[in-house]
This record gives structure tokens, sequence and C-alpha cells, in this order.
């Protein structure tokens, strides 16, 4: 299931979704029911994830350690096909008022929980009043807190109405529907529901064992049909050199690799033999960022420096072996949204000394490190955990900045201790880091300043008042054209003021197993269609004892 949120990423390399799809003014019929293939069901998908989920209730998670468990164990009223065009879930269909001031949804029948529950507009209805609760613990109730009217009209129709105009309103349906029988009067985060989670999926939670392993088993009541697979396992290892040796030795099914495990390990009979190899530029972008409340960085003049003095081309060549290509913004090159007129910064040490000097930072005392009122320009950049790729990132940009005068200390974190307890709360000078580009234009998340502080997803802080005009001009424009205005404008402006140095946007480099059938990588990646998936008899590896 494809959904719209930002998701800050462990390791770029497999694709979340993509591309551009259009908003219908009536939703199409569901697709029949899918047929599970006779004879060849069974057998289980073993995948990784560099850190464990902090937890299973997908709308107060932002990892995409959570995420990818999650999305197969929730729906929402919407999704994006193969291609990325908006096509129903939960919703049988939908239509948009003439004014695109209020959307009526007509639900699926039929449709059960993992416990049994029938699921109704009830649900849908909780979900609504749970995102805009304030104590809720999520960074995705802006879209939600825009509506002003939520109706049940029957158990299976729901009407939702808006002010004015909001070009995003279809997709953030997109948004895990929750159980109200379940939650209703709980406190999410300490519900038993993230750890045993029950959604409407085509798989259901099974078993959580911290640090190892989360394992999910098909839904047999799903009501687009059981999946062919038994089940999905994701095992923990935080290293992806160790992924990579357990993929070798059979134990994992699939896995992103490495630069240098797609250009130098895996042109091998050993591996040719066992291992198909998908490769498309990914929807996601790695960056660096700044916390825009240490006093290092106010000065945009630092920022620009810091971008003028990081080799993105070199950093692509020679860690990312040219899988992938620069970034100058947070939109995918040759999209419709991407802005490629905007300021870039070609790697120049001097103009980087030029405008740290133009910010009174000098070389005082003679020791190489730059400094000013008495204090060094030295500061700590923080990365996970078992990804290699940002680990020699900021080895890179370490000695790259040390011959302007910039003295850096590298931090390497697990992976839920990183986003725990710093990221979330803030406490961090500067991060490599990687975000997913979700389908929708819309930034509001990530750039617009309300959204920065505890467990936020603008936490780097980023303020400017003409950017947050021209984000919510942009959400409330159903013109394409006016919108690509305001985000164009949006693009300059981060490229003016370099609250992140955009380092690139990689290619996706997948290794799967030849066992599987009917995978079709598309715009919406490479497990849209999993359910889809099977085995055949012959080849199938795990078996369930039934």
């Amino acid at each position: 299931m494809k959904r719209l949120v930002f998701l800050l990423l462990a390791v770029l390399c497999v694709s979340l979704i993509s591309g551009c799809g259009d908003k219908d003014k009536e939703g199409g019929k569901s697709a029949e029911k899918r047929k599970v293939r006779e004879g060849v069901t069974g057998d289980a998908l073993v995948t990784s994830s560099l850190g464990d989920a902090s937890g299973l209730i997908y709308n107060i998670t932002s990892d995409s350690a959570s995420h990818d468990v999650a999305q197969y164990i929730y729906n929402g009223l919407i999704k994006l096909d193969k291609n990325l065009s908006i096509v129903p879930d939960l919703a049988e269909s939908w239509e948009i008022s003439d004014d695109s001031r209020s959307i009526t949804f007509k639900l699926k029948d039929n449709v059960k929980w993992h416990d049994g529950a029938p699921f109704t507009a009830a649900d849908v209805e909780f979900t609504y009043k749970f995102m805009i609760d304030n104590s809720t613990p999520t960074s995705y109730d802006a879209d939600f807190r825009l509506v002003t009217d939520f109706e049940v009209i029957d158990p299976l129709t729901v009407k939702v109405s808006y002010a004015e105009p909001f070009a995003p309103a279809l997709l953030s349906w997109s948004m895990a529907v929750l159980p109200k029988h379940l939650l209703e009067g709980k406190e999410a985060a300490k519900s038993s529901l993230m750890r045993s989670p029950v959604g409407t999926g085509p798989f259901r939670f099974g078993e959580w064992k911290s640090g190892e392993s989360i394992t999910l088993e098909a839904n047999d009541e799903y009501f687009a049909g059981r999946p062919n697979l038994d089940r999905i396992i994701f095992r923990i290892i935080p290293d992806l050199n160790t992924t990579f040796m357990e993929l070798l030795n059979g134990s994992l099914d699939i896995m992103g690799l490495t630069p240098t495990q797609w250009v130098k390990q895996t042109d091998t009979a050993l591996f040719s033999n066992s291992y198909d190899k998908y490769t498309y530029l990914a929807p996601s972008y790695a960056y660096i960022g700044y916390n825009m409340k240490n006093s290092l960085f106010e000065d945009k003049r630092v920022r620009q420096a810091l971008t003028y003095a990081t080799p993105k081309q070199e950093i692509i060549d020679g860690i990312l072996f040219g899988e992938g290509v620069p970034a100058h913004g947070p939109y995918k090159p040759g999209t419709m949204w991407y802005n490629d007129n905007v300021r870039k910064y070609e790697y120049s040490p001097e103009k980087a000394k030029e405008l740290l000097a133009e910010a009174g930072w000098t070389d005082s005392n003679g020791d190489g490190i730059l400094d000013k009122d008495g204090k060094p320009f030295s500061f700590t950049i923080m990365t996970n955990q078992g990804n290699s790729v940002r680990t020699k990132i900021a080895e890179t940009v370490q000695q790259s900045w040390q011959k302007v005068g910039i003295k850096i200390e590298i931090r390497v974190l697990e992976w839920a201790s990183f986003i725990n307890e710093y990221i979330d709360k803030g406490k961090f000078d500067a991060v490599v880091l990687g975000w997913n580009i979700v389908q929708d234009p819309d930034p509001f998340d990530v750039w617009h300043s309300s959204k920065c502080g505890p467990k936020m997803l603008n936490f780097v802080c980023f303020s400017n008042a003409e950017t947050d005009q021209l984000i919510e001009g942009g959400r409330h424009s159903m013109d394409p054209v006016k919108r690509k205005e305001y985000y164009d404008r949006f693009q300059e402006i981060l490229a003016e003021e370099q609250p992140y140095t955009f380092l690139y946007v990689p290619n996706a480099l997948i290794g799967l197993s030849k066992r599987f059938r009917e995978v079709s990588p598309a715009p919406a990646g490479i497990t849209y269609n999993i359910e889809d998936w099977y085995v055949p008899v012959k080849d199938q590896k795990y078996r369930l004892e039934k």
C-alpha cells in the first residue's frame, strides 16, 4: 500500500513512491477481488531493516523501519497504483463537489479488522478525530486539521468538507485507518497496538522479537483476496555488509544494495544464478541538515559556504560509483515539480572561504581552524549506524571542510537512539540523512515553520515567512500551473538559504531472489504488488505447519 507521508530513511536504496498521478473528480469502482493462484500459496519473503521499528501504529511513527512493516497491516481510503494514480482502497468510490471543497467517500462493505470486527464509517471518523487530537503524538496532523466538517452519513458513507479548496485533500486520505473499538479512550503511544497491531491489510501481525525480527502473516480474510505468500519476515540487521552476507548465503530474499555491492560484488555467476538485479532512479534524496537553532548556522553565508565546500560529484562518483545524480532541492529531477533553474553550488573551496570571511570567520591564531569572537568553527555531524554510504559521506566532508578551516567530529548512532534521542529532541548540530520524495509536491510537513518542534519533521527548524506563504498557497491552489509557480519560488528560496546541503538522488539498487514470480518494477517501486507475488511449489523454501 502506497501512502503519501515523508519518512526518515535509514538507507537510500529501496524505492517507496515516485512520480506524479492525477486527481480524479470521481473515484473509479474497485478492482475485482484478486484471485489467489491455485496451488502456489506458501513460502515467505525474508527482508531486513537496519533498525528495529519504533512502533506499529502507522499514524504516529515517522521512521522507515516502522512504516516498512506497518504499510502491510493497514489500509487507507485510497492508495496509489503501480503508475501512481489514485485508486480505491477501503473506499469503494468517491465524489468531489463542484467547488472542490468536499469529498464524499462510499466505503467497501464486508471489510473485517484482523480480529474479526467489522470496518465501518465510525472507524474513519475515529481516525480523523485521532489525527487532530492535541494529545496524539503525530507528525501528520496538518492535513486533517483543515477539515471543517466530518459527517457520517451512514455506516458506509462519510463526507469531509474544507473551508477552501485543498490540493492534497484526496491524497491525504491514504493515511491508515485505525480500529475505533481497540483504540478509543486509549493513549496510543502506550497502547498494546504499538507492538501488536490490528489492521485491515493484506498481512496481519504475527510476532515481534525485539532487536531480532518482526513477522507478518497472510490475512486469509483480506477483502481484496488472500496474498499468495504466507509470511513476510523483517530481520533487524544493523549493518549493510552483514546484510549482504546474509543475502549471499540465502538467509535473505531481498535487499537494497550499496553501490559497492552493486558494482563490485554482484557481477558473479554465484549471484546471478540466485538473484535478479533491478535499478531505477529512486524517489529519495540524501542531504546534510543543519540545526538552525545553533548559532554556528544562523548566517546563510555560512550554510552556503558549507555547500560550496562539499564535493557532491566526488561523493556520487567515489562513494556511489556513479549510481545517482546531484540534488539541488527536495524534488526528483525530471518530474514536473522540479525547478532546474535554482542556484547551484559547484564545488569551490575558494568561494567557501570568501563567504566564511564575509561572515566574520577568520583563523586568528593560525591553528588552521576558523574562529569568531573566540569560538572555533567546530561541531559534530551525526548519522545512523550500519549505513556505510552515510559514514563515508561524513568522512568526505570532514576532509573537505577541514580545507576551508572547519573542524568536525563524526558520531554514528544506532537508528532508534538516533531518531528518538537526538532527531526528535533537536539535540544535534548537523546530520547526514535522507528523505523519501512523496507523490504530491506539498512540502508542508518538512518545511513549514509550524512543523518545528519535538518529534516534528522540520527538525532543523527552518523558518522563512515567504516560504510559509508559498507552501500555504500551493496547498490551496487546484491549478497545477499556479502550484508549480509557488513551488518553483519555494525551491529558489531553499537554494538561497541552504538549510540543507542537498547531496544526491540515488539509483535504487535491488537484489531479489529468483524464486519470486509476478515481480514487476513500476513507478511505484518494486513491492507495490507484493500480494500478487508467489513462489512455485517446487521452489518454495519456507513452509508453515498447517
